[in-house]
């Protein structure tokens, strides 16, 4: 790239950010200035308004210090705003490097010189100016990322400060009353009543179910697990059921229990599409009618069947009392990935504490020390960004994209060229992925059924290597032991009493949004938040 293309590059994103009292300020220490002599068409030298460009001062002694302090969002923004002109300045600085390197190189290669230097020197000159040449456009990219980065979170503060500002607007058009000489204490008060610490209240043995919660679809198992003669038992919301397969190849729920003698229909057989009783040999189909009573007059009977479905790979059902909705949510990885694993485990947890658990990163560095953490570094600070009424967003320092999708999925995209190491990056800036899908399957109030499907955008032959799905289970379950350690501490202690939602962060911000999704649902609320209806 010419230097004059290399200056318009970096002008053009420059020119579309807002104005800054740091750009009108002359002579300050940590600024600098450039005159760069351009030689035009016609032959004559001028000095190039491009100058211009990097005379910026250094805004890092302008930072507001608010290390240790809690800040309002105003506050919040405008650092959020020093932290964009900081990458705005170390740009500049970067693309100032590489000009000042391509000028020396025209200064080995200049006729006029070439005279005084032996082919060796030039060569090492050369070299060690390609070297740092390199080095000056790999700090370009980083520069590029930071204010990618920069930018999303200066967008995601000032949405913030827009819905602060509609709140504060119609406060103040409701509780307005007649002025008052302390007017700045009362306004002040108002902000502190109305933005009170959020604490959920999470304690106590698990409340039953609500009937509510019941009314969706729910994964239960992997298509591949479902042969023609096999038989899958679940438990869901503490009732017993068994999935297989009909005449037709489609998959059934019912009771696993022998509407005869009450033995589990899971420990017989299946027959021409139909579940037979090891008890007595009595058969049932998908829809649960008895259809064969050997030994006796054949009656009319059907136990308790599930409206079940399948669609992407996956067993689905029905389990509440409302009739299902006619659409089921898709779970497949983004285009480009290739499903490399499948994998099935009974837990012994909530599936609400596993939810808070996949809800959070934060943990990773303290937890898997031993597994995919490993070496990680400690951040200073780490959030997630979502959209205003989302469950979904991305994790900051780390390139994860993450959702939670009601009822009990969570579905995270991980850019794995450097995990944990990727200062700046989001996932779009990594080469290569890894798609991960969780599915807490409530089975009882102390017991979870997970499915785990992992898929990679790269190494597509990886699937096909013998024995490779051992591997990833065995890892699997290396990272999830990490896990199951703490979170079953934490089922211990909650059922005698402790709240595990007692003081939430910022870093909490998508496990609280489930948890008061979750608390929607059990209170029976007719609207539930973050839903695409609201």
């Amino acid at each position: 790239m010419t230097i004059v293309a290399t200056a318009a590059a970096l002008s053009l994103p420059i020119s579309l950010c807002r104005s800054s009292k740091l750009n009108t300020k002359k002579g300050v220490r940590g600024g600098f200035r450039v005159v760069a002599v351009f030689r035009e068409e016609g032959g004559l030298e001028k000095k190039s308004t491009w100058g211009q460009l990097f005379d910026v001062e250094d805004p890092r002694s302008k930072v507001p210090q608010c290390k240790g302090k809690f800040l309002d969002v105003n506050q919040a923004l405008e650092v959020a705003r020093y932290d964009l002109q900081y990458c705005d300045w170390r740009a500049r600085q970067d693309v100032l490097t590489i000009m000042l390197l391509h000028e020396k190189v025209v200064e080995v290669l200049n006729p006029l010189a070439r005279d005084y230097k032996s082919i060796g020197t030039m060569k090492k000159e050369l070299a060690e100016l390609q070297g740092e040449l390199a080095q000056a456009h790999k700090q370009v990219h980083m520069s590029e990322a930071r204010v990618a980065t920069a930018l999303d979170k200066l967008a995601y503060m000032e949405e913030l400060v827009n819905d602060r500002l509609l709140q504060d607007r119609s406060t103040t058009a409701s509780d307005q009353t007649s002025p008052s000489p302390s007017t700045s204490t009362q306004s002040l008060e108002v902000v502190h009543r109305r933005s009170p610490r959020k604490s959920l209240n999470v304690s106590g043995p698990v409340k039953p179910y609500h009937p509510r919660l019941k009314n969706f679809w729910y994964p239960v198992a992997f298509s591949n697990d479902l042969k023609e003669d096999t038989m899958i038992p679940i438990e869901c919301f503490e009732e017993q059921w068994v999935v297989f397969r009909g005449k037709d190849g489609k998959p059934g729920c019912i009771q696993n229990t022998c509407a005869h003698r009450a033995c589990p229909l899971h420990l017989g057989s299946v027959n021409e599409g139909r579940i037979q009783c090891p008890y007595h040999g009595w058969e049932y189909s998908t829809d649960g009618k008895c259809e064969k009573m050997p030994s006796t007059r054949l009656l009319n009977l059907k136990i308790k069947s599930l409206p079940c479905f399948e669609q992407e790979g996956m067993i689905w059902i029905w389990p509440g009392n409302d009739p299902p909705t006619a659409t089921i949510p898709s779970l497949e990885p983004p285009p480009g990935f290739q499903i490399h694993a499948e994998i099935v485990m009974e837990l012994p947890v909530e599936h609400g504490l596993l939810l808070d658990n996949l809800l959070d990163l934060a943990h990773a560095p303290f937890t898997h020390t031993s597994t995919f953490a490993k070496g990680w570094s400690i951040p200073s600070f780490v959030k997630f960004l979502t959209p205003a009424s989302g469950l979904q967003g991305y994790w900051d320092p780390y390139p994860i994209d993450m959702e939670f999708r009601p009822p009990c999925m969570v579905l995270s995209t991980i850019g794995i060229s450097k995990p944990g190491k990727l200062e700046g990056q989001s996932t779009k800036q990594c080469a290569t992925h890894l798609h991960q899908l969780h599915v807490c399957l409530p089975s009882s109030r102390q017991k979870t059924r997970l499915l785990y499907r992992m898929s990679l955008d790269f190494a597509p032959l990886l699937k096909y290597v013998p024995f490779v799905q051992y591997l990833w289970r065995h890892f699997a379950e290396q990272v999830l032991n990490e896990d199951l350690r703490l979170v079953v501490g934490q089922q211990e202690r909650m059922l005698n009493g402790a709240n595990i939602w007692n003081w939430p962060v910022s870093y909490d911000k998508l496990g609280v949004r489930y948890r008061l999704w979750r608390d929607a649902v059990d209170r029976g609320a007719k609207q539930l938040p973050y839903s695409e209806s609201t």
